[in-house]
């Protein structure tokens, strides 16, 4: 077998490779257990895999990579236009595999660990933000039907709070 390029759809537990054949152009697909799949490219001569950059692409690259693999990741708004007939694993891996033929095709750069872990950290602080917002804006609205009033922004609002109960001045809400 002659295998340059592998198409991969990753899930949470079963994947679907799709492939060709240069020589005889015979096409080849296989669903794979997550267990599975590093053993199958450990076989593979040093070839091209090619998977959407999604959950655990990142991850899947760099394990794949270090079998001696060149890994490419694709965003799925450029693998979508590649899929016939009806949406499934073994559709998606053959876009997946359409869509790397193409010459002018934009690919998405492999992260480190390192990479994706400060990436979190900015997704977590962001989304902690967010609640915090949420939350105050709440107790602002909470409290205004009961006639308090806090004054405008996050800090002046839970310190003018602080204030009421340390001073006696807050209301009972029972």
């Amino acid at each position: 077998m002659n295998i340059t390029t592998f198409g991969l759809d990753i899930a949470k537990n079963v994947m679907q490779v799709h492939w060709v054949d240069e020589q005889t152009g015979e096409v080849g697909r296989r669903a794979l257990k997550r267990s599975q799949l590093a053993p199958f490219f450990a076989r593979q001569a040093q070839c091209r895999i090619v998977l959407e950059a999604c959950g655990s692409g990142h991850y899947w690259g760099r394990t794949l990579s270090a079998l001696g693999h060149e890994v490419r990741l694709i965003h799925a708004r450029h693998v979508r236009p590649f899929v016939r007939g009806n949406k499934n694993d073994a559709a998606d891996a053959q876009a997946i595999w359409s869509a790397a033929q193409q010459p002018d095709m934009r690919w998405v750069p492999l992260k480190s660990e390192e990479q994706q872990a400060v990436l979190s950290l900015h997704r977590v602080r962001a989304q902690w933000i967010k609640v915090r917002t949420q939350t105050v804006n709440g107790l602002r609205g909470l409290l205004y039907e009961f006639g308090v009033l806090l004054p405008g922004g996050r800090q002046a609002g839970v310190k003018a709070l602080g204030a009421d109960s340390q001073a006696g001045n807050g209301k009972s809400f029972h």
